[in-house]
């Protein structure tokens, strides 16, 4: 686990291979929200970590019906 703090708090990235694609949970420690994306293994993390974080600000902000 990796603890990241973008703009919007501390979110929780969680890699997890499978197969040939890598399963990603973003957690946002504020509010215990959890999304969880895949993509290919050939991915970099980075950008599968981007991916998962851009998904939690997109739930985060319709939960909060902006």
């Amino acid at each position: 686990m990796v603890v990241k703090s973008p703009d919007s708090g501390e979110v929780i990235i969680e890699m997890r291979p499978v197969g040939a694609v890598v399963r990603v949970a973003a957690v946002d420690v504020a509010t215990g929200t959890e999304v969880i994306v895949f993509g290919p293994a050939s991915a970099s993390p980075r950008a599968l970590e981007e991916l998962a974080i851009a998904k939690l600000r997109r739930r985060l902000s319709t939960d909060r019906g902006e």
